[in-house]
Protein backbone atom coordinates (compact mmCIF):
# COMPACT_ATOMS: atom_id res chain seq x y z
CA UNK A 1 0.00 0.00 0.00
CA UNK A 2 1.31 3.45 -0.96
CA UNK A 3 0.62 6.11 1.69
CA UNK A 4 0.37 9.57 0.18
CA UNK A 5 0.88 12.73 2.25
CA UNK A 6 -0.33 15.77 0.28
CA UNK A 7 0.94 19.16 1.42
CA UNK A 8 -1.51 21.26 -0.60
CA UNK A 9 -5.18 21.13 -1.53
CA UNK A 10 -4.25 20.58 -5.17
CA UNK A 11 -2.15 17.56 -4.25
CA UNK A 12 -4.99 16.22 -2.09
CA UNK A 13 -7.42 16.56 -5.00
CA UNK A 14 -4.97 14.72 -7.25
CA UNK A 15 -4.78 11.89 -4.71
CA UNK A 16 -8.56 11.66 -4.62
CA UNK A 17 -8.76 11.61 -8.40
CA UNK A 18 -6.26 8.77 -8.49
CA UNK A 19 -8.28 6.66 -6.06
CA UNK A 20 -6.36 7.14 -2.81
CA UNK A 21 -8.47 6.12 0.19
CA UNK A 22 -8.60 8.80 2.93
CA UNK A 23 -7.56 7.63 6.38
CA UNK A 24 -7.37 9.39 9.71
CA UNK A 25 -5.22 7.65 12.28
CA UNK A 26 -6.19 4.27 10.74
CA UNK A 27 -7.44 3.12 14.15
CA UNK A 28 -10.74 2.00 12.62
CA UNK A 29 -9.73 0.69 9.19
CA UNK A 30 -6.54 -1.20 9.90
CA UNK A 31 -8.23 -4.36 11.18
CA UNK A 32 -10.63 -4.30 8.23
CA UNK A 33 -7.76 -3.97 5.77
CA UNK A 34 -5.92 -6.84 7.41
CA UNK A 35 -9.03 -8.97 6.94
CA UNK A 36 -10.21 -7.76 3.52
CA UNK A 37 -7.01 -6.57 1.89
CA UNK A 38 -5.19 -3.25 1.71
CA UNK A 39 -5.99 -0.59 -0.90
CA UNK A 40 -3.35 0.27 -3.46
CA UNK A 41 -3.18 3.87 -2.21
CA UNK A 42 -4.16 5.63 1.00
CA UNK A 43 -4.05 9.33 1.84
CA UNK A 44 -3.36 11.04 5.15
CA UNK A 45 -3.99 14.76 5.68
CA UNK A 46 -1.44 15.09 8.48
CA UNK A 47 0.88 17.24 6.29
CA UNK A 48 -1.90 19.50 4.99
CA UNK A 49 -2.01 22.90 6.79
CA UNK A 50 -5.77 23.28 6.28
CA UNK A 51 -6.32 19.99 8.15
CA UNK A 52 -3.89 20.48 11.03
CA UNK A 53 -5.01 23.81 12.51
CA UNK A 54 -5.78 23.98 16.23
CA UNK A 55 -7.20 27.38 17.07
CA UNK A 56 -9.73 29.06 19.33
CA UNK A 57 -12.54 28.65 16.80
CA UNK A 58 -11.17 26.09 14.34
CA UNK A 59 -9.97 22.51 14.46
CA UNK A 60 -8.39 20.53 11.64
CA UNK A 61 -9.60 17.07 10.70
CA UNK A 62 -6.09 15.60 10.96
CA UNK A 63 -5.50 16.81 14.53
CA UNK A 64 -4.88 13.92 16.91
CA UNK A 65 -7.37 13.76 19.75
CA UNK A 66 -4.73 13.89 22.48
CA UNK A 67 -3.58 17.30 21.18
CA UNK A 68 -6.95 18.99 21.74
CA UNK A 69 -6.45 21.39 24.65
CA UNK A 70 -7.94 24.46 26.31
CA UNK A 71 -7.74 26.48 23.11
CA UNK A 72 -11.11 24.93 22.18
CA UNK A 73 -14.39 25.05 24.17
CA UNK A 74 -14.81 22.79 27.19
CA UNK A 75 -17.46 20.63 25.49
CA UNK A 76 -15.14 19.68 22.62
CA UNK A 77 -12.16 19.20 24.89
CA UNK A 78 -14.21 16.95 27.16
CA UNK A 79 -15.40 14.85 24.26
CA UNK A 80 -11.90 14.31 22.91
CA UNK A 81 -10.42 13.45 26.29
CA UNK A 82 -12.85 10.55 26.85
CA UNK A 83 -12.44 8.75 23.52
CA UNK A 84 -10.98 5.28 24.02
CA UNK A 85 -7.66 4.92 25.79
CA UNK A 86 -4.65 7.20 25.85
CA UNK A 87 -3.05 5.08 23.14
CA UNK A 88 -6.12 5.50 20.93
CA UNK A 89 -6.22 9.27 21.47
CA UNK A 90 -2.57 9.54 20.42
CA UNK A 91 -3.48 8.00 17.05
CA UNK A 92 -7.13 8.80 16.32
CA UNK A 93 -8.01 12.00 14.46
CA UNK A 94 -10.89 14.45 14.55
CA UNK A 95 -12.00 13.56 11.03
CA UNK A 96 -11.75 9.84 11.60
CA UNK A 97 -13.91 10.10 14.70
CA UNK A 98 -16.65 12.19 13.11
CA UNK A 99 -16.76 10.65 9.64
CA UNK A 100 -15.34 7.17 10.05
CA UNK A 101 -16.58 6.07 13.47
CA UNK A 102 -20.01 4.65 14.28
CA UNK A 103 -19.84 6.15 17.78
CA UNK A 104 -18.81 9.65 16.60
CA UNK A 105 -17.96 10.78 20.13
CA UNK A 106 -17.08 14.30 18.96
CA UNK A 107 -20.32 14.78 17.02
CA UNK A 108 -22.60 15.85 19.93
CA UNK A 109 -20.00 18.39 21.05
CA UNK A 110 -19.60 19.77 17.55
CA UNK A 111 -23.37 20.00 17.08
CA UNK A 112 -23.97 22.14 20.18
CA UNK A 113 -21.25 24.52 19.01
CA UNK A 114 -23.32 25.04 15.83
CA UNK A 115 -20.24 23.93 13.94
CA UNK A 116 -19.74 24.36 10.21
CA UNK A 117 -17.51 21.99 8.29
CA UNK A 118 -15.03 22.67 5.52
CA UNK A 119 -14.64 19.72 3.17
CA UNK A 120 -12.84 18.85 -0.05
CA UNK A 121 -13.95 17.05 -3.18
CA UNK A 122 -12.62 16.85 -6.73
CA UNK A 123 -14.18 20.25 -7.52
CA UNK A 124 -12.53 22.05 -4.64
CA UNK A 125 -13.14 23.25 -1.08
CA UNK A 126 -16.69 23.86 0.15
CA UNK A 127 -18.50 24.60 3.39
CA UNK A 128 -21.40 22.50 4.65
CA UNK A 129 -23.07 21.28 7.83
CA UNK A 130 -22.15 18.27 9.90
CA UNK A 131 -25.24 16.29 8.91
CA UNK A 132 -24.15 16.31 5.27
CA UNK A 133 -20.56 15.45 6.15
CA UNK A 134 -21.68 12.41 8.12
CA UNK A 135 -24.35 11.28 5.66
CA UNK A 136 -22.21 11.62 2.54
CA UNK A 137 -18.86 10.84 4.19
CA UNK A 138 -17.17 13.87 2.69
CA UNK A 139 -13.43 14.36 3.06
CA UNK A 140 -13.44 16.64 6.09
CA UNK A 141 -10.77 19.35 6.28
CA UNK A 142 -11.74 21.35 9.36
CA UNK A 143 -14.43 22.44 11.81
CA UNK A 144 -15.33 26.06 12.62
CA UNK A 145 -17.57 27.55 15.33
CA UNK A 146 -18.25 30.64 17.42
CA UNK A 147 -16.98 30.53 20.99
CA UNK A 148 -19.92 29.87 23.37
CA UNK A 149 -20.53 31.64 26.64
CA UNK A 150 -20.32 28.29 28.45
CA UNK A 151 -20.39 24.62 27.53
CA UNK A 152 -20.30 21.20 29.15
CA UNK A 153 -19.86 17.52 28.35
CA UNK A 154 -21.16 14.51 30.25
CA UNK A 155 -20.30 10.91 29.38
CA UNK A 156 -21.70 8.12 31.51
CA UNK A 157 -19.33 5.41 32.78
CA UNK A 158 -19.32 2.31 30.60
CA UNK A 159 -17.53 -1.01 30.29
CA UNK A 160 -15.18 -1.50 27.37
CA UNK A 161 -16.87 -3.42 24.59
CA UNK A 162 -20.33 -2.73 25.96
CA UNK A 163 -23.12 -0.60 24.50
CA UNK A 164 -22.32 3.05 23.70
CA UNK A 165 -22.43 5.17 26.85
CA UNK A 166 -24.84 8.05 27.25
CA UNK A 167 -23.43 11.42 26.16
CA UNK A 168 -24.95 14.84 26.88
CA UNK A 169 -23.33 17.91 25.31
CA UNK A 170 -24.49 21.46 26.06
CA UNK A 171 -23.51 24.99 25.07
CA UNK A 172 -24.93 28.47 25.61
CA UNK A 173 -24.50 31.01 22.83
CA UNK A 174 -24.98 34.78 22.75
CA UNK A 175 -27.27 35.77 19.88
CA UNK A 176 -26.84 38.93 17.81
CA UNK A 177 -30.00 40.46 19.31
CA UNK A 178 -28.62 40.13 22.84
CA UNK A 179 -30.59 37.02 23.76
CA UNK A 180 -29.10 33.67 24.70
CA UNK A 181 -29.71 30.22 23.22
CA UNK A 182 -28.81 26.85 24.66
CA UNK A 183 -28.07 23.93 22.35
CA UNK A 184 -28.20 20.34 23.55
CA UNK A 185 -27.20 17.06 21.89
CA UNK A 186 -27.75 13.65 23.47
CA UNK A 187 -26.23 10.41 22.21
CA UNK A 188 -28.46 7.54 23.30
CA UNK A 189 -27.10 4.33 21.79
CA UNK A 190 -25.87 5.16 18.30
CA UNK A 191 -28.42 7.91 17.73
CA UNK A 192 -27.85 11.60 18.42
CA UNK A 193 -30.89 13.70 19.36
CA UNK A 194 -30.61 17.47 19.46
CA UNK A 195 -32.60 20.55 20.33
CA UNK A 196 -32.20 24.21 21.21
CA UNK A 197 -34.17 26.88 23.04
CA UNK A 198 -34.01 30.52 23.99
CA UNK A 199 -32.66 30.62 27.53
CA UNK A 200 -32.97 34.30 28.32
CA UNK A 201 -36.03 33.81 30.55
CA UNK A 202 -34.40 31.41 33.01
CA UNK A 203 -33.84 27.73 33.70
CA UNK A 204 -37.44 26.59 34.20
CA UNK A 205 -38.69 28.24 31.02
CA UNK A 206 -35.71 26.89 29.11
CA UNK A 207 -36.32 23.31 30.23
CA UNK A 208 -39.98 23.57 29.26
CA UNK A 209 -38.98 24.84 25.83
CA UNK A 210 -36.49 22.00 25.36
CA UNK A 211 -39.19 19.49 26.30
CA UNK A 212 -41.11 20.66 23.23
CA UNK A 213 -38.21 19.65 20.94
CA UNK A 214 -37.06 16.15 20.02
CA UNK A 215 -35.36 16.05 23.41
CA UNK A 216 -38.79 15.65 25.00
CA UNK A 217 -38.89 12.05 23.72
CA UNK A 218 -35.92 10.96 25.83
CA UNK A 219 -36.56 8.22 28.44
CA UNK A 220 -37.15 9.65 31.95
CA UNK A 221 -33.74 8.73 33.37
CA UNK A 222 -31.85 10.20 30.43
CA UNK A 223 -34.11 13.25 30.51
CA UNK A 224 -33.12 13.81 34.14
CA UNK A 225 -29.43 13.76 33.23
CA UNK A 226 -30.05 16.15 30.36
CA UNK A 227 -31.94 18.60 32.57
CA UNK A 228 -29.16 18.52 35.16
CA UNK A 229 -26.53 19.27 32.52
CA UNK A 230 -28.61 22.12 31.07
CA UNK A 231 -29.13 23.64 34.51
CA UNK A 232 -25.39 23.51 35.14
CA UNK A 233 -24.36 25.14 31.87
CA UNK A 234 -26.98 27.88 32.29
CA UNK A 235 -25.59 28.65 35.75
CA UNK A 236 -22.05 28.87 34.37
CA UNK A 237 -23.18 31.13 31.54
CA UNK A 238 -24.81 33.42 34.11
CA UNK A 239 -21.65 33.46 36.18
CA UNK A 240 -23.18 31.31 38.93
Amino acid sequence: MLLRLPTSLTEAQDCMAEGAVPIGGATLVWALWQRDGFPEQAMSLRSLPEATMLEREALGAAVLLHRIDDRVPEVLRGAASTVGTGAVRRTATVGGNIVGSTLRCLLPAALVLDTRATALDRDGVFETDLAEVVAKRHLLLSLHWRTPMASGYHKAPAEAGGPPPLVVATAVHAEEDGRRRVRVAVRDGYEVIGGSADCTAGTDETLRALAATDLGSLPPGIGDVMRGEVSGVLARAAGG
